[in-house]
């Protein structure tokens, strides 16, 4: 569809709301009392219906430093969003008969640098990565990339994987991947303002970070390109390649089912309803079936979910560290149904008042006075995810003592969880003292000899 006909529906849309559909009038109603409540400064949203971009809007400001508006080519990171077009621009390749997603990544990169010698490298194909069962970590700790377990074995959601592909990519067409990215998605689908490199030019059109309190954190001017995370990008284009992915459109039929297909499952026991297809999560529910991915790259936050037969629903980006916060709200109205799974899945930090009043008072008094008085007054216990949001929050202010303090606070409330003592060893780590890591470290794999990083943070502290 031409920029010029998606114009022509938002103004259709616009003008005949009530005949056709009450989402976009709910979403424009409900959204700015939802970005209140969960202190998101700046969010754009597009609707999608019939295959459609049928719908635009935005809302707040795109830096709350300087008062700047959200407009229609605010940019914004995309964040793991990107990884559904690297594997949208992988299924083109293996289309054009450039790509077997089935032959080992080694055939056509050799012994990668990377990797090494290490033989379960003859085992990494593009389907393994892009299910997100190549054996790989989201993000290495070293310079080598190192095995978690054998390709195949199991789901382990790996950002390294997808990095590793596009380098396939690039040997296949000797084009750099974001120049093939502009080749084969933004230009054939109208995407002008996407990119997977930052611009230094149009700088002032990049929405910068805020913290989950609302506070201006940083520019997203990183320069890497990265087939994980890099893309920045506005609503409409995002919605526009969704049109175009539901449609199979520049794919064909078969690959258009292969990637939408289940393949791999993140948790089957708690969450059976998920699992993934090719570079996009699913989920499979009494109401539909339903496409997806979530974008978080700390203080911002992004998510689209679509109903795949029925060809309808949103995508929307946030500069927000709380963006995730309204997905359960924003879902009720669009697609609807049930996407228990999915919401499940993405509201890990949602935004909770109470959180915000005791870091404020973490921060005015230290954490010792704080959280005492938090212990003898609280009626219950937080989650574990808030008070490891806090801890998070302070170490990034460096504070790490008061960080070690709500890291300990939540090891005592949750001790059966791995994570809590994989985050009070990184505390531990990032304050030297080594000792004191490495017991918490430990504690976490006993838990879940399954974590990957409390087992390669241990093999850094031991000098292995």
């Amino acid at each position: 569809m031409s920029r010029i006909l998606v114009t022509l529906c938002f103004l259709i849309a616009t003008l005949a709301a009530g005949a056709q559909s009450s989402v976009p009038q709910q979403l424009s109603e409900r959204i700015p009392a939802l970005m209140a409540r969960d202190r998101i400064p700046g969010l754009s949203i597009a609707y999608i219906e019939n295959g459609q971009v049928a719908w635009v809007r935005h809302f707040g400001v795109a830096s709350k430093a300087t008062g700047v508006p959200v407009r229609a080519n605010t940019r914004f990171e995309a964040a793991s969003l990107t990884k559904v077009v690297t594997a949208y621009m992988a299924m083109q390749l293996a289309g054009s008969g450039q790509l077997d997603l089935d032959k080992p990544l080694r055939d056509y990169l050799g012994n990668n640098d990377d990797v090494g010698d290490d033989p379960r490298f003859a085992a990494v194909t593009a389907r393994r990565v892009l299910t997100h069962t190549a054996g790989f970590p989201n993000w290495r700790d070293s310079e080598k990339l190192t095995f978690l377990f054998a390709p195949g074995e199991r789901f382990e959601y790996s950002g390294e994987g997808f990095v590793l592909l596009s380098k396939v990519m690039e040997k296949i067409t000797g084009k750099p991947y974001a120049e093939l990215a502009v080749d084969s998605v933004f230009t054939p689908l109208e995407m002008i303002h996407s990119s997977m490199v930052c611009d230094t030019a149009s700088r002032q059109l990049y929405a910068p970070r805020h913290n989950w309190l609302g506070e201006t954190a940083y520019p997203a001017d990183y320069t890497n390109v990265n087939a994980a995370y890099s893309l920045r990008t506005t609503a409409t284009d995002y919605a526009l390649f969704l049109s175009a992915l539901l449609s199979g459109k520049r794919i064909g039929p078969v690959l258009f089912h292969d990637m939408l297909r289940r393949q791999s499952f993140p948790d089957p026991k708690e969450s059976p309803d998920l699992a993934w297809g090719l570079g996009i999560g699913l989920d499979s529910t009494s109401t539909g079936r339903y496409a997806w991915h979530w974008g978080d790259q700390g203080d911002s936050k992004a998510l689209f979910v679509v109903d795949i037969d029925k060809q309808q629903g949103i995508v929307y980006f946030t500069n927000s560290a709380n963006g995730l916060s309204p997905a359960a709200d924003l879902l009720a109205i669009a697609p609807g149904g049930n996407q228990e799974g999915i919401v499940k899945w993405v509201t890990y930090d949602k935004f909770d008042p109470a959180a915000e009043k005791l870091l404020l008072s973490i921060r005015k008094e230290g954490a010792a006075k704080a959280m005492k008085a938090y212990v003898a007054g609280r009626k219950e216990k937080f989650p574990e995810n808030v008070l490891n949001m806090l801890g998070y929050a302070l170490l990034r202010e460096k504070k790490t003592t008061d960080a070690i303090a709500v890291f300990t606070q939540n090891t005592a409330d949750h001790p059966e969880s791995a994570n809590v003592w994989d985050s009070l060893g990184e505390a531990y780590m990032e304050n030297g003292d080594k000792a004191s890591a490495i017991a918490n470290y430990e504690k976490s794999l006993r838990i879940n000899p399954n974590n990957g990083n409390a087992a390669q943070q241990l093999k850094k502290l031991r000098g292995k």
